[in-house]
């Protein structure tokens, strides 16, 4: 078995090795592929699990303050000789208006994950086929961006020494922000590079402006990591500069989901086909 038959010019018949193991390998390889219904089990427990993991490695990445305040320090006066460190006016100005940025200290606290775990609902729900490629984008991300954590340890601005910005959940005494108040301690301060609320929250307006088919949800897409960036500034837990780092990461996400896939999440159809049992054949 496993051996097809040619004929010859001399009109006798040889046996050929079939490639039985190759077959097997490629078939393998193309149901690794082949988008599948994502199972409500198993996708909670992944997610958790890895975000368990992603939050065990992060704080345990040595708080290297020394080194991490000589950074900020540095990203800050580049700003500054560029003309673009516009950081510190827009957390004053923003601080100013109380009602303001107590709403923007809840958001940085809260629709990170409410967002980033809805958009994962709605794909289980609405997308199945392009489910499992576009989680890949997001795991790849958050898994690259624990190398920028270890590789360049960097305060966030309302940690300066002598920055004079404004720790914002300190100021105004709102619960929330991992990296400030009585939750401080359960948090790495010093991983600002990449900002995964910019990495998150662009994978989600991508996500939905991509994929949404009402005109108004899809502005909602676009305007969610915009306004991100405003709140990430304004409550001085980022540099803008972090926000690049965060889309640096998502484009290596979507890399990565590409090349396993062979095409972007959104180009895979959108429901899973049937597969059809096998019928054995009589010989």
């Amino acid at each position: 078995m496993g051996d097809t038959t040619v004929t010859t010019l001399e009109g006798q018949e040889e046996a050929v090795p079939h490639p039985v193991a190759d077959d097997m390998g490629a078939g393998f390889l193309h149901r690794l592929r082949t988008p599948r219904r994502p199972r409500l089990w198993f996708e909670i427990l992944l997610i958790a699990v890895s975000y368990w993991t992603y939050s065990l490695i992060r704080n345990a990445v040595p708080e290297q303050k020394a080194e991490a305040l000589r950074n900020a320090d540095w990203i800050w006066k580049a700003e500054q000789q560029l003309g673009i460190a516009v950081e510190q006016s827009v957390n004053h100005a923003v601080n100013s208006v109380t009602w303001l940025i107590v709403g923007m200290n809840y958001y940085y606290a809260t629709l990170h994950f409410v967002v980033t775990l809805g958009v994962l609902v709605w794909l289980y729900r609405g997308h199945p086929g392009r489910y499992a490629a576009t989680r890949m984008v997001l795991f790849a991300t958050t898994g690259v961006a624990l190398v920028g954590y270890y590789l360049y340890p960097l305060a966030p601005p309302r940690l300066m020494n002598g920055g004079h910005f404004v720790d914002t959940v300190m100021v105004h005494q709102t619960w929330g922000s991992m990296a400030s108040g009585d939750l401080k301690n359960m948090s790495n301060q010093y991983a600002a590079m990449p900002s995964m609320h910019i990495g998150w929250s662009l994978w989600c307006g991508l996500t939905i402006f991509a994929l949404a088919t009402v005109p108004w949800v899809r502005v909602l897409g676009v305007l969610y990591p915009t306004l991100t960036l405003v709140v990430i500034v304004a409550t001085a837990n980022h540099f803008w500069l972090d926000a690049i780092g965060g889309l640096l990461c998502l484009t290596f996400g979507y890399g990565v989901a590409r090349a396993w896939y062979g095409t972007l999440p959104h180009a895979l159809p959108r429901l899973v086909s049937k597969r059809k049992p096998l019928v054995p054949t009589q010989a």
